[in-house]
């Protein structure tokens, strides 16, 4: 298991993160970092020997009614996942969005949609993680994309606030205990019901004892999507993380 961190669209606070950390997680997209800006040699001084993983952009809709946007949406995702391919992404979050996620007839072209933009990551070399945002209007609800990531093969980015947020740590539980086994990727912050999120670990609500529980034998990628710039807050968040989930950091 690897503990990450993500840095939004900033190259200058990628670089001024703190080293422990084995990867980051940077944003990108034509409206914030248009990755084909990025220069390499700056991009890998900036790393400093971690990994990069990538989140794909965060306001982006995965659907559309017509046939022609939806094509056009697959052809810009493709077109970012071959670049920050060629940059050496493992890893890219795709929100899990719906034009109508209460349509049942229309999850078939959000599944459509999700494998071909899955497809086109496998052949840019990348992981394409689809992430769980039902706590918004628009993003697919938690049970919905258990099944639509299962159906596609797709792996999935777990935000265990965002669930929080959605459905309060019984659907934290209930995701892991019926969909574990497609987690790929973690994005752990705190919370609390009020609204205040992307808080320090421990600061919120969320039962991080009971990931202990659920992740038993997890291998794969932790990001913290904490937001602040203070490093003692966000080493001590992956100090507790890493206690939690019974590794070294």
């Amino acid at each position: 298991m690897r503990i990450g961190l993500t840095v939004g669209d900033d190259l200058g606070r990628l670089a001024d993160s703190p080293p422990a950390f084995d990867f980051v997680e940077l944003g990108i997209g034509s409206g914030s970092l248009p990755p084909e800006t990025i220069d390499p040699d700056r991009l890998d001084r900036a790393l400093a020997g971690r990994d990069l993983l990538v989140h794909l952009p965060y306001s982006q809709p995965l659907t559309s009614y017509a046939d022609e946007i939806n094509d056009a949406i697959v052809a810009y995702q493709r077109r970012l996942l071959e670049t920050v391919g060629d940059l050496g992404a493992e890893k890219a979050v795709l929100h899990a969005t719906s034009a109508d996620r209460d349509d049942v007839a229309f999850r078939e072209v959000a599944a459509a949609q999700l494998r071909r933009v899955a497809d086109a990551g496998r052949e840019a070399g990348v992981e394409v993680v689809v992430e769980n945002v039902g706590h918004h209007h628009g993003g697919l609800q938690l049970s919905v994309l258990g099944d639509l990531a299962r159906e596609t093969g797709t792996p999935v980015c777990f935000d265990v606030g965002h669930a929080y947020m959605e459905g309060d740590n019984k659907a934290i539980r209930r995701f892991l205990r019926s969909n574990g086994d497609l987690v790929s990727h973690l994005h752990l912050h705190d919370v609390r019901r009020r609204g205040d999120t992307h808080i320090p670990v421990g600061a919120g609500e969320v039962d991080y004892e009971m990931l202990s529980d659920e992740l038993v034998g997890f291998e794969g990628t932790v990001a913290l999507e904490v937001f602040t710039d203070d490093d003692a807050l966000l080493l001590d968040s992956a100090a507790r993380v890493a206690d939690t989930l019974g590794v070294d950091f």
